[in-house]
This record gives structure tokens, C-alpha cells and sequence, in this order.
């Protein structure tokens, strides 16, 4: 077994903070931090989800209000030991070209688009970070049987800092927050 590259090493007891991912060149793209420790996103990615991801950014940016954009593949400084990046985000932010992270007064809309090596971040550990961070909307995308997606929809409850379902969505996503959005998920993975 091969002895790991320096840089994989945290530089202190308490693992790595938020802002090293910014000089850790040497990391592969799409590395996130979770809990003070490094997650690398090297598996290849599938079709399927890659499609999702590109549909929904377009979809949400043909319907965004002024003042709000929407990117994918951006990290969130949640606090000092977390910084995940989702898949596609809605931000309500100004910002020149070179920013690396936001911060989660400036986030509306997170999704994650489930692949089975993220599965139960997704499902269970982002959930709860996201949420306890006050981002006030979260989706998950989940691959049906029949290829289509399946997204299911939570809203921020402010009085106890959780996740509340809000709908599982096929066919047709309606939803009147962030803003109003109408979203054909019959077409997502075309």
C-alpha cells in the first residue's frame, strides 16, 4: 500500500478549517469538507445525473427573479469545519467571477442530485448541516426506476432548525418558494 501524498494530511489536531480548500491546489475538482475532513468526489460521474444537473440550472435560471443566480458546483462555508458543495444553487449574492464559496445568508436553494457514492451524505448528514446552517430550501433528486427524477422538497422549519417535508415531486415540480418555479421533471435526464 502506498503511503499518501503530504497535502492529504491535516495541517492541524482538529482537522482542516473551510477556508484551506482555497490553497489545496493539489485536491481533485469537487472536493468538499465535511466535519473537518476531506471528501473527494472521484468516482466518474454518470450520465444520468450530469443531465439532471445541467436541466435543473437552466430550468431555474430561465425563472429567476432579478438579484438571484444560479450556479452549480459551488461550495458553502456552513462554518469553520464544514464545506460541501451541491450540485446546483441558488444565491441571492453580488460577486465578481473569482469567488470560490458562499456563505448560508446568501444561499436560497441547495439540490442534490443523489449518485450512489453520495447517497447517504446527501440523504442524511447534508440534511441536517444545511439545515442547522438556515439555508431555507433543500432538494434531493433521486433516479426512478424509469430513468425519470424524482425530486423530493424541503422547507426550513425556523422554529426548530430542521428540514420539513414539503412534497415529493414527479412529472411536474410546482413550488411557489424561493419564487415561483414550474419545473417539467418528465424532461430533467433528456
Amino acid at each position: 500500500m502506498s503511503e499518501l501524498p503530504d497535502w492529504m494530511y491535516a495541517p492541524r489536531v482538529e482537522g482542516w478549517f473551510a477556508d484551506d480548500l482555497d490553497h489545496l491546489p493539489q485536491a481533485p475538482r469537487h472536493t468538499e469538507l465535511i466535519d473537518g475532513a476531506l471528501v473527494f468526489m472521484m468516482s466518474p460521474q454518470r450520465w444520468w445525473h450530469g443531465e439532471v444537473v445541467d436541466n435543473l440550472k437552466t430550468a431555474l435560471r430561465a425563472q429567476v427573479p432579478e438579484g438571484v443566480r444560479v450556479g452549480r458546483e459551488m461550495s458553502i462555508k456552513l462554518d469553520q469545519w464544514n464545506r460541501p458543495e451541491p450540485d446546483v444553487l441558488v444565491v441571492r449574492a453580488e460577486f465578481e467571477g473569482r469567488r470560490t464559496q458562499f456563505t448560508p445568508d446568501e444561499v436560497l436553494l441547495v439540490i442534490e442530485v443523489v449518485s450512489p457514492e453520495s447517497a447517504q451524505r446527501d440523504r442524511t448528514v447534508k440534511v441536517r448541516k444545511y439545515a442547522e446552517a438556515g439555508i431555507p430550501h433543500y432538494w434531493i433528486v433521486e433516479e426512478e426506476e424509469d430513468g425519470r427524477a424524482a425530486v423530493h422538497v424541503y422547507e426550513l422549519d425556523g422554529a426548530t432548525s430542521a428540514y420539513a417535508p414539503a412534497g415529493i415531486f414527479r412529472g411536474t415540480l410546482e413550488r411557489p418558494v424561493p419564487f415561483p418555479i414550474t419545473i417539467d421533471l418528465r424532461r430533467a435526464a433528456d
